[in-house]
C-alpha cells in the first residue's frame, strides 16, 4: 500500500478537477489529482462539443430544406449519409478531446493518481486498494452522470444516453427521447433534421430550463410544429421486443398510440457523482440530495478544508460555471486557511435548439418567489414573428421576456426563445453583471437592421411599465416576498 502526504488532493480529472488542480498549484507544489475514469472533460468527449457537431450537420440540411422560401429550389432529393455525418462528428470530437489531453499530458505523472477515491475521514482518502492519501485540503470535483428510472434498465442496450449517440457509426431509423431538457431538445431536434424518426417525451410539462410559462408555452408550440413533442406524456407500456422497443402512450389528444423504436434516449437529468465517495465517513453537511453544502462564493463546505466544484456541487451544471468554481475552489484550497470569495458571474444558459432558448440572471420563478404578489418586478416583451431582421432571414419565430425591478429600474433577468439568441443572452448577461438599469441599457447603441432591435423593443416595453422613484423602492424593500 502506497502512502502519500500532500497539501491538496483533487478528486476528479474533468473540467473542474483540472481547473482546481492548476489553481491550487499556483500556491503549493504539493497537489495530486485522482481520477478513476478517463482524464478530460465531459464537454469535449460527450457533451457540448460533439452535440454542436451533430447540430451543425442538422442545420446544413435545414438550410437546404427552407431555401424554397427564398425562391431558391435545390435540384434533386437531399441525401443524408449517416455514416459520413457520424464520421465527422467523431473525427472532430476526437480533435477537441486531443486538445484537452495535451494539457493533461503536461501534468507530471507523480501528480496523477489513477483510481477511485473514497473518504476514510475528513483528511484521508483511499484510492482503490493501492494508495492512501492524507491531505491537508481536499477538492471534490467528481462531476455528474445521467440518471433514469430503474425499470428502464430492462431495455438493455436499447437504452442509451448522449454518450452513446456520439459513438454511433451510423444514424438509426427511430429514437424516442425522454426528457425535453437541454440534451433532449438539442439531440432530438438534430436527429429529426437528419432524417431520424423522433418523438420527444417529458413528464411535468418542462421545456428546456424555462420557468416563464408564456415563453415555455411558446417554445412547446414552436418546437412541436417541427417534431413530436409532448412534455407531459402518459406512457402505458415501454418494453423491449427483440432489438427494438415497443411504447404505448397517450398522444396530445389523449388517444392511445403505439410505436416501435430502435432506441430510447434517456435525457432525464443528471446526478452529482458524490454517492460513491463514502461521504458518510466525513463530517460534511449534506443537502437533501446527499450533496455537500457549499458557499457559492468560496466553494467551501461545512468542513473548512474541504471544497467542492463543478457538476458535483449541484449548483449550475455548465462548463463555464465549472471552470469558475474550479478556479475558486483551487485557489482557496491552495492558500488555505486564507479563504476569499471569488468572482461569480451572472448566470447565462443557452439551449442550441432552433429557435434557440436562453436564460440570463434571475429566472421568472426566482423573481416570483422573491417578490411574491407585491408587484415589485415587471415584464417587458417582444415577439420575433414580426421583427424586421428575423423576417428577412425567414427565422421569425420567438418570444423574449425581460424583467426589471420597480423603484430602481434595475435589470433583473430574462428568458427567451428566438433566432440566434445566444448573442442577445450574452449582451444581457454583461448588462446584468454590471448592475445596469433598463434606462442605461436603452442608452446603448442599437444598429439597424439587426435582431437585437427586438431586444430594444422589449426593453422599451419594460421601461413603460416601471415606476421609478424612492417611494416605490422603499415599498418594494418591504415586500413580504423577500
Amino acid at each position: 500500500m502506497k502512502e502519500l502526504n500532500v497539501d491538496v488532493a483533487v478528486i476528479g480529472g474533468g473540467t473542474a478537477g483540472l481547473g482546481a488542480y492548476r489553481a491550487a498549484k499556483l500556491s503549493t507544489p504539493s497537489v495530486v489529482m485522482i481520477e478513476g475514469g478517463p482524464f478530460g472533460t465531459t464537454c469535449a468527449r460527450v457533451g457540448c462539443m460533439p452535440s454542436k457537431l451533430l447540430i451543425a450537420a442538422a442545420e446544413a440540411v435545414h438550410q437546404i430544406e427552407r431555401a424554397p422560401g427564398f425562391g431558391i429550389h435545390p435540384q434533386g432529393e437531399i441525401k443524408i449519409d449517416g455514416r459520413e455525418v457520424m464520421a465527422r462528428v467523431k473525427r472532430e470530437r476526437d480533435r477537441f478531446v486531443g486538445f484537452v489531453m495535451e494539457g493533461v499530458i503536461s501534468i507530471p505523472d507523480n501528480d496523477k493518481i489513477l483510481g477511485y477515491a473514497r473518504f476514510i475521514d475528513d483528511n484521508t482518502l483511499q484510492v482503490d486498494d493501492h494508495t492512501r492519501i492524507v491531505a491537508k485540503r481536499i477538492v471534490i470535483a467528481t462531476g455528474s452522470r445521467p440518471t433514469w428510472p430503474a425499470p428502464w434498465n430492462d431495455l438493455g442496450d436499447r437504452l442509451i444516453i448522449n454518450d452513446d449517440v456520439f459513438n454511433w457509426d451510423d444514424l438509426p431509423e427511430s429514437v424516442a427521447v425522454f426528457g425535453p431538457g437541454v440534451i433532449g431538445l438539442e439531440i432530438g431536434q438534430a436527429l429529426h433534421r437528419l432524417g431520424v424518426k423522433v418523438k420527444v417525451f417529458g413528464v411535468g410539462g418542462a421545456v428546456g430550463p424555462l420557468t416563464d410559462s408564456d415563453v415555455r408555452d411558446y417554445a412547446r408550440r414552436a418546437l412541436g410544429e417541427e417534431f413530436y413533442l409532448d412534455p407531459d406524456v402518459k406512457v402505458e407500456i415501454m418494453q423491449r421486443e427483440g432489438d427494438r422497443v415497443f411504447i404505448r402512450y397517450q398522444d396530445l389528444d389523449g388517444k392511445p398510440q403505439e410505436i416501435m423504436v430502435d432506441y430510447v434516449l434517456a435525457a432525464t437529468g443528471r446526478r452529482p457523482n458524490v454517492d460513491n465517495l463514502a461521504i458518510e465517513n466525513t463530517s460534511l453537511e449534506l443537502d437533501a440530495r446527499g450533496v455537500p453544502v457549499a458557499d457559492r462564493l468560496t466553494m467551501q463546505t461545512s468542513v473548512p478544508h474541504i471544497f467542492i466544484a463543478g457538476d458535483a456541487s449541484n449548483q449550475l451544471p455548465l462548463l463555464h460555471e465549472a471552470s469558475d468554481q474550479a478556479r475558486i475552489a483551487g485557489d482557496n484550497a491552495g492558500s488555505f486557511p486564507e479563504v476569499k470569495p471569488g468572482l461569480r458571474r451572472s448566470s447565462i444558459s443557452v439551449v442550441f435548439s432552433d429557435p434557440q432558448i436562453a436564460m440570463v440572471g434571475s429566472t421568472y420563478r426566482e423573481l416570483s418567489q422573491k417578490y411574491g404578489a407585491c408587484g415589485c418586478f415587471e415584464v417587458g416583451e417582444v415577439s420575433f414573428e414580426n421583427q424586421g431582421r428575423s423576417r428577412v432571414m425567414l427565422r421569425n419565430k420567438g418570444l423574449l421576456h425581460v424583467y426589471g425591478e420597480q423603484g430602481t429600474g434595475k435589470f433583473l433577468g430574462a428568458e427567451m426563445m428566438g433566432p440566434e439568441v445566444e448573442h442577445i443572452a450574452h449582451l444581457l448577461a454583461w448588462a446584468h453583471q454590471q448592475g445596469m438599469t433598463v434606462d442605461q441599457m436603452l442608452d446603448m447603441p442599437f444598429y439597424h437592421p439587426v435582431i437585437e432591435e427586438g431586444l430594444r423593443t422589449a426593453l422599451r416595453d419594460l421601461q413603460s411599465k416601471l415606476r421609478i422613484g424612492g417611494s416605490e423602492t422603499e415599498r418594494c424593500m418591504r415586500c413580504p416576498g423577500e
